[in-house]
């Protein structure tokens, strides 16, 4: 009901990490894109589909995610409604990250404490700091993230928390559409460790409409959408919005312009790359169970 201080946002950091299952993927240096959720704008999956893009632009990626709480369809949902396997197993997680270039971290099984809190979330039906918590809690605690914001106060904390660190490259996103992503409806002010600058879509693509990337009304209807864009079937905007996303990340993680990251990002996605990555892990995930 009132501001998170940034003392207690840090508290709560350390007290989920110091709990958690964590995973060494130090030899990979993986980036993850992660947003809070919690912007109340139901888009359609763009963190988990630009994480599949970077990964088939050959960059690892552990990619932490959950169950939706404040939206309808979380990054957890999607992928297991697409039949992707949810695991601890280290060897298995190893492998896919060797393969790949991705491993899918779901949140409550590396944070066991949170079983506790997941159904008061969901009954609650409103964002609360976990949602702050998310993007920040990832146990494999990479030094490369891209974290999504809904709102100004917040990156600002988060870019204060990550300079804190000292040992992480990373972009912090709020949207002035109020977004926890790159939606290209409006100016983006990010924040990296380097520097502080606004982002103009209509330096790179066309300013789009926020109902141009809304997201399905059911967990079917989000993993069509997914799969349609991953296919290279998703409409103009939506491709325009995973390519900023997703060449963000590109750009944060090889320290290149985001012009560059831009272009690598839409030869992973139009080259089949990120596609390719999905289906192999379905099969690996397939095995998995068998």
């Amino acid at each position: 009901m009132r501001p998170i201080s940034l003392d207690e946002l840090e508290g709560f950091r350390d007290a989920l990490l110091e709990l958690c299952i964590g995973v060494d993927f130090s030899d990979y240096d993986p980036i993850d894109l992660c947003g809070t959720g919690g912007d109340g704008k139901n888009t359609f999956n763009i963190s988990t589909l630009s994480s599949f893009v970077v990964a088939g632009a050959g960059i690892p990626v552990a990619k932490h995610g959950n169950y939706g709480v404040s939206s309808s369809c979380g990054s957890s949902n999607v992928l297991e409604f697409l039949g992707v396997k949810f695991t601890t197993d280290k060897d298995f997680l190893s492998r896919t990250m060797d393969t790949l270039n991705i491993a899918i971290l779901h949140a409550p099984l590396f944070h066991p404490a949170m079983k506790f809190v997941a159904p008061l979330r969901r009954e609650l039906g409103v964002k609360t700091f976990f949602n702050m918590l998310g993007p920040m809690v990832n146990p494999c605690f990479p030094k490369k993230q891209v974290v999504g914001v809904f709102n100004l106060e917040l990156a600002r904390i988060y870019s204060y928390l990550y300079q804190r660190r000292g040992d992480c490259e990373y972009s912090i996103i709020y949207d002035f559409g109020g977004f926890d992503e790159v939606s290209l409806t409006q100016g983006v002010k990010v924040f990296s460790k380097d520097k502080e600058f606004i982002f103009d879509p209509t330096d790179h693509f066309s300013k789009i409409s926020e109902e141009d990337i809304k997201g399905g009304d059911s967990v079917e209807e989000s993993a069509k959408i997914f799969l349609q864009i991953l296919k290279g079937e998703g409409t103009k905007a939506q491709n325009d919005v995973v390519f900023s996303n997703s060449g963000l990340a590109i750009a944060t993680a090889k320290k290149v312009s985001l012009e560059e990251g831009i272009c690598i990002a839409r030869e992973s996605l139009e080259s089949g790359k990120a596609l390719r990555v999905l289906e192999r892990l379905q099969k690996l995930s397939i095995s998995k169970i068998q």
